[in-house]
């Protein structure tokens, strides 16, 4: 056995370890991205080998949630890949205009910036009244942070630059509270969001939603869990609903359920059933 197949061995038991210890499911996640944070644990913890880790894993939860942050990728920002935000306004929120309602889910909303940006464009088309966003992720530890909604001063001048090259006409302050280093997203702009926990690799599907946002995510899950998260969002839409990903995501040729509405901006709108 080579050296590349034990560790590739040794991470599967480390995967089937934490899921049947904590329930948090990585083994579908794409192996190679996972090893390499593996990797980095063990040399952020002067840990020797992979026997080591997984039992400090099993044996200390306090460590578990640290090492669940190297796990985890929590790269965000509000109005990320701008270009994508001014699809959005321009070319999808003209359609939203003709629902009565609105139900929108950010599916892996890391610490919520993401959510915060798709709340100041439904306020901004008069729409946040009649929405409520869903804003889920597998980390407990974003979560909490998402549903706080503070941000450093450094990131809020990234989230204002984003925000004007997205199509943002207002002053992003009009948003937030800025003070002691922080800004922290106006009340009113939360009060229709809700943050929970939600694993794509194991739990059901959100019902009925109009729009979808999973963006940046796919692209660390194997082929199998790709498709098991594609069809959670299908399960998940209406029919004519919107599926926002990310610009290293993309849905696979063959899939008949998405048609792209939006190809340059990864925006697919689901095909209604014959």
């Amino acid at each position: 056995m080579t050296p590349e197949n034990v560790e590739e061995l040794e991470t599967r038991l480390v995967l089937d370890g934490i899921f049947a210890r904590y329930g948090y499911d990585f083994r579908d996640y794409e192996p190679r991205s996972l090893q390499r944070r593996l990797r980095a644990a063990l040399q952020r913890y002067d840990i020797a080998h992979y026997g080591e880790l997984l039992h400090r894993l099993l044996t200390n939860a306090e460590f578990f949630a640290e090492v669940l942050n190297d796990l985890m990728i929590q790269v965000t920002e509000m109005f990320r890949d701008p270009p994508t935000y001014r699809a959005f306004r321009e070319h999808v929120l003209p359609v939203l205009r003709t629902y009565p309602e609105l139900r929108v889910w950010h599916a892996g909303c890391a610490s919520g910036e993401e959510a915060y940006a798709t709340a100041i464009l439904l306020t901004e088309a008069d729409l946040y009244d009649r929405s409520q966003i869903y804003a889920t992720d597998l980390n407990g530890a974003a979560v909490a942070r998402a549903r706080e909604g503070v941000y450093s001063q450094a990131e809020g001048a990234a989230f204002a630059k984003n925000y004007t090259e997205a199509g943002g006409a207002a002053d992003f302050g009009d948003y937030c509270t800025s003070g002691y280093g922080r800004v922290i997203m106006r009340e009113s702009l939360r009060r229709n969001v809700v943050f929970f926990q939600h694993d794509l690799a194991s739990d059901y599907a959100l019902g009925e939603m109009h729009v979808i946002f999973c963006r940046n995510v796919l692209i660390y899950f194997n082929p199998p869990l790709r498709q098991r998260a594609l069809h959670i969002f299908e399960a998940g839409l209406c029919r004519g609903g919107f599926l926002c990903l990310g610009s290293g995501d993309g849905v696979p040729r063959g899939e008949t359920k998405f048609r792209s509405f939006e190809g340059g901006a990864q925006i697919y709108r689901r095909v209604a059933d014959a």
